[in-house]
């Protein structure tokens, strides 16, 4: 008699690859269904909805970044400082009357830049592992920013500047303020480029070969200290990018943003997938795993769960998360 198993093989499908594939969409969509029903007047609503993507924006730009330095195992405990010193950049240099055009690429200038020194740190003092490297860009980046600005905001930007982290379409029809925010638009262009980057280049390879093996890469011929000093200032710049949308969103540039925020972008690339042992993650696997730490949140918010309480559950997600990236290498190495 057949079993259940050789049936799904024999018909083609693959349970198992199947909730691989799709498992965290369907997260997404049952936590969905659930807050709906909870509290539909309010949780459903245009101008809610609006207001999770907004105040996500910046997250997933910084997930983004850190998938493609979690794929070669390594992390980046900065990307939280980065985004500030570029907010503080960008608000001083908007306030200072510098072209709005130059404006917006000072942020993703000084990611690049601090990406680039987390990279070339870590490959040429041949560190152990990138948290020692990137512990310590977070201390300097995070200093720099209230040694700029003496510890207070700076606001005041420019309407092109804000533009971006403020703006949404209605298309005549939704009632203000809501709609679709410019800030998405931003994440999705930077989404689509980025898994083009990962899975249609070269480079994209090599830093999936990296993660899964670096001796064997190194063998084979990439150069992977080249390679990684790329995967930094990719992360950088999308942190970069984000203190952009930030900035904007806030019209501020403070020293105090993004304190903590880098746990958030480990917790969701990890929640989307990927794995810590690098070799792994996927871009719409990080997007959904934002999703679920915007909506969670937000949920909690809407039904006025204490914001220590919100500690707590967001810190079980993140355990659970990992346990489960643990269990899914066991079962790989097993096979």
């Amino acid at each position: 008699m057949t079993n259940s198993t050789d049936q799904s093989e024999a018909s083609g499908f693959n349970m198992a690859k199947f909730l691989e594939t799709y498992g965290i969409l369907i997260v997404v969509l049952v936590m969905m269904l659930v807050l709906a029903a909870i509290r539909p007047d309010v949780f459903l609503s245009a101008q809610n909805l609006t207001n999770i993507l907004k105040q996500n924006a910046s997250l997933a730009l910084l997930a983004l970044g850190m998938l493609v330095v979690i794929i070669t195992a390594g992390i980046d405990l900065s990307v939280g400082s980065t985004m500030a010193l570029s907010m503080v950049t960008i608000a001083i240099a908007s306030r200072a009357g510098v072209p709005w055009p130059l404006v917006l690429l000072i942020g993703p200038a000084v990611g690049l830049a601090v990406g680039w020194v987390n990279g070339v740190g870590l490959t040429w003092l041949r560190l152990p592992h990138p948290f020692i490297m990137t512990l310590g860009t977070l201390n300097i980046a995070r200093g720099l920013t209230f040694l700029v600005t003496d510890g207070a905001p700076v606001s005041g930007l420019q309407p092109e500047v804000r533009y971006l982290g403020q703006a949404y379409y209605d298309f005549g029809i939704f009632a203000p303020p809501a709609g679709l925010p410019a800030s998405l638009i931003v994440v999705a262009a930077c989404a689509i480029a980025l898994w083009f980057f990962l899975t249609r280049t070269s480079m994209g390879r090599h830093i999936y070969a990296i993660g899964g093996n670096p001796h064997a890469a190194r063998v084979s011929g990439i150069n992977v200290d080249g390679v990684l000093v790329v995967v930094y200032m990719i992360c950088g710049f999308f942190a970069g990018l984000a203190g952009l949308l930030l900035a904007g969103r806030t019209d501020s540039g403070f020293p105090n943003a993004g304190i903590g925020i880098e746990l958030d972008a480990i917790a969701a690339v990890i929640i989307g997938g990927a794995s810590f042992f690098g070799g792994r993650g996927t871009v719409l696997g990080v997007l959904a795993g934002v999703l679920i730490m915007g909506i969670l949140r937000n949920g909690l918010n809407i039904n006025n769960v204490s914001a220590f309480w919100q500690q707590i559950l967001i810190g079980l997600v993140i355990i659970i998360a990992v346990y489960i990236d643990v269990l899914r290498r066991r079962a790989s190495l097993r096979h």
